[in-house]
């Protein structure tokens, strides 16, 4: 598998975008796509939504991570929201472009492109600008904690309703914002939510950078009106913790230039500043964190007699089926991340020889002692071998190969350090059978080292699997018991069928960096060896 070189962070902003809305400019948001083969593009990131604004500059930055050896083709894009849907097809396109992600690492720090609504075809006179691009090597963040108290009234009916923007100072004495807060609604002496930013982002590494502090009362038109500000650095920001905030005097240029009285709009109140490493991926990985990937396959009756061609376990002439592409395409990535290449393989839903009765966790080796295949191919070869020797029965039982290998994650996790993870495919054609004891089998799995990821076969109704997933809130036992973290991810097979191999395997394995770094974080726990970038 192509290891990631870095990771790059883009600063969008818009000019000139076109109007789609009647009334008020458009409220755009911007999205990015990244090409994952076979004409299909995966959604990356998004930025906020910015409201009544036509020359939008985006505060929440998007990153990608760079491979030197593939060719990245990104598509970035700007819709007008103007609904409270996830999904973009209802909303207005106001323009993109499409390139490669090395063709904007080339251009430097500034990369600014006409936008099109097709090719050859400009949406009007907009322009994109993908601003201070570097690779992200310092994973300091910073937390912060803010108040205010004694606002200036703005509002005519009401009191305010204030929001902050933090800005640093960029090598050309600009200001360039690197956080906007939530709004609090006709409130003087707000208190807002806790938020973190990048150390990088922040202040560029350097404690003793200008950092300029706005706080606004947020007008719905767009033309919010200026309380007042302040400059302060990280260095000064820091002082505050334990009990004892450092406070700063909200100051209004123009109402101290006037009233020779004046003494401030508000006093802008930090209640707290951490500064925390936050570890990625590849530095659990390259700590020597070890990804243990084990394989469920269901030989339920509803997937049919593995000798008729009608059956998904049947084996085509060229030697294949959609569960042998599942396996190799999953575990053809994971194995990299594994040294000693051993993966424990079971089925579940059939009467197995000698006794004939039903299992749902039996070692496709025939070995419950020992149920380790050598590579992926040993899974593919005891897969093809115990075929004829089962009888594909029922019912279809998830939780007990999902409690085997949370007995494993629990084990792991008692060490207290982050050096193995666990991975378990579960291959299904999705008529689930005990779908309560599933779902508190996940909750408890969520509290562990482990992802699951099942990969529905056939053209079943995949309600149950979507309701595993936990995409449309937070998966829940039966008790009411809430998932700690989400682990499941589902993918319906026939939306790669027609696509390259690996499109399967991106999609699927998307989410699991994800989890087991927050799983880590969760816990406290950094990498077993610490990358010498982290050591400061």
């Amino acid at each position: 598998m192509a290891g990631c070189v870095s990771r790059v962070e883009f600063f969008l902003s818009c000019r000139s975008l076109l109007d789609k809305d009647v009334g008020s400019r458009s409220d755009p948001l911007f999205f990015l796509l990244q090409d994952v083969g076979g004409g299909r593009w995966a959604e990356v990131d998004r930025t906020e939504r910015i409201k009544n604004c036509q020359n939008p500059e985006f505060c929440k930055k998007l990153v990608v991570d760079y491979y030197f050896e593939k060719v990245q083709k990104l598509k970035f894009g700007v819709y007008d929201i103007d609904n409270k849907s996830f999904d973009l097809s209802d909303d207005d396109y106001l323009g993109g472009i499409e390139c490669t992600l090395g063709q904007v690492w080339v251009e430097a720090s500034v990369f600014t492109r006409p936008l099109e609504l097709k090719e050859g075809k400009p949406a009007g006179k907009g322009t994109i600008t993908v601003n201070k691009i570097f690779e992200i090597k310092d994973t300091r963040v910073v937390y912060l904690e803010t108040e205010a108290l004694n606002l200036d009234k703005k509002d005519f009916l009401g009191k305010s309703d204030p929001f902050l923007e933090f800005y640093k100072q960029s090598n050309f004495f600009t200001w360039q914002l690197v956080y906007r807060s939530e709004v609090i609604k006709n409130n003087l002496n707000p208190c807002w939510k806790k938020f973190s930013v990048p150390l990088q982002t922040f202040c560029g590494g350097d404690f003793n950078k200008p950092i300029k502090v706005q706080c606004a009362d947020h007008d719905s038109d767009g033309s919010h009106d200026l309380i007042g500000a302040f400059e302060t650095t990280l260095t000064q920001l820091q002082k505050a913790g334990n009990g004892s905030p450092v406070e700063f005097e909200c100051i209004h240029p123009e109402k101290k230039q006037k009233k020779k009285s004046y003494k401030n709009s508000g006093i802008i109140r930090i209640k707290s500043c951490k500064i925390e490493t936050e570890y990625s991926f590849l530095d659990y990985v390259m700590g020597g964190c070890q990804i243990n990937f084990t394989v469920g396959v269901d030989f339920t009756g509803s997937n049919g007699d593995p000798k008729s061609p009608d059956s998904l376990h049947y084996i085509s002439p060229d030697g294949i089926n959609e569960y042998l592409i599942a396996i190799w395409s999953v575990g053809s990535v994971v194995q990299d991340y594994d040294t000693d290449k051993l993966f424990p393989a079971f089925g579940f839903g059939a009467q197995v020889p000698p006794s004939w009765q039903v299992s749902h966790e039996f070692a496709l080796n025939f070995n419950p002692t020992n149920p380790y295949c050598q590579g992926i191919q040993g899974i593919v070869d005891a897969y093809r071998q115990i075929l004829p020797q089962i009888r594909l029965y029922g019912p279809t039982n998830f939780s007990p190969i999902i409690n085997h290998v949370a007995r494993f994650a629990a084990h792991s996790a008692q060490q207290g350090t982050a050096s193995q993870y666990f991975i378990l495919l579960i291959i299904t054609d999705g008529e689930i059978t005990d779908l309560d004891q599933t779902r508190q089998a996940i909750v408890n799995a969520s509290k562990l080292p482990m992802s699951i990821i099942i990969v529905g076969v056939g053209e079943a109704d995949f309600k149950a699997m979507e309701f595993l997933d936990g995409d449309n809130g937070v998966l829940k036992s039966l008790t009411g018991e809430p998932a700690a973290r989400d682990i499941v991810q589902f993918v319906p097979f026939r939306q790669f069928k027609n696509a390259p191999r690996e499109a399967l395997s991106q999609m699927v394995l998307a989410e699991v960096p994800k989890q087991l770094v927050s799983y880590y974080k969760w816990q406290g726990w950094p990498p077993v060896k610490l990358p010498e970038i982290k050591k400061m």
